[in-house]
């Protein structure tokens, strides 16, 4: 994976996702020893930020105030179908890398007119993204 895990002293022109996941000491280990994510702030166990490139990710646990019920009840839970797209330079080569990581995957290699993409997800059951660019 063609990763840029340099910190950035500021957060002006990075873009952020907020995932939300049912334990972040885990979501931290994949995102950092699978995806090439630093981390950035640590308030384990209920948040941590990472970053890659110029994308923060911030991963909030059940103790997080992003976990915390909906005035109607609902309790935000990971999982759905939105999600972080992630730029790799050989698909192939990172879908037998995740596989032997024992990485859980959604599907198997599509192509478009635009390039290749698998969905893999977290431990959480957040989806990710790998796109390989056409003719990349």
């Amino acid at each position: 994976m063609n990763a840029r895990t340099q910190i950035p002293a500021t957060l002006e022109g990075v873009g952020s996702v907020r995932y939300l996941v049912d334990d972040v000491d885990t979501a931290v280990a994949f995102y950092a020893g699978q995806l090439g994510f630093a981390l950035r702030a640590d308030a384990r166990p209920a948040f941590a930020e990472l970053v890659r490139g110029p994308l923060r990710l911030l991963l909030s646990g059940p103790a997080s105030t992003a976990g915390r019920p909906m005035p109607d009840g609902r309790t935000p839970v990971p999982g759905g179908w939105n999600r972080m797209h992630l730029v790799v330079d050989d698909l192939d080569a990172e879908v037998s890398r995740l596989r032997a990581a024992g990485v859980t995957f959604r599907n198997d290699v599509v192509s478009g007119p635009g390039g290749r993409q698998v969905l893999i997800e977290d431990p959480c059951g957040n989806p990710v993204e790998l796109f390989q660019p056409a003719g990349a």
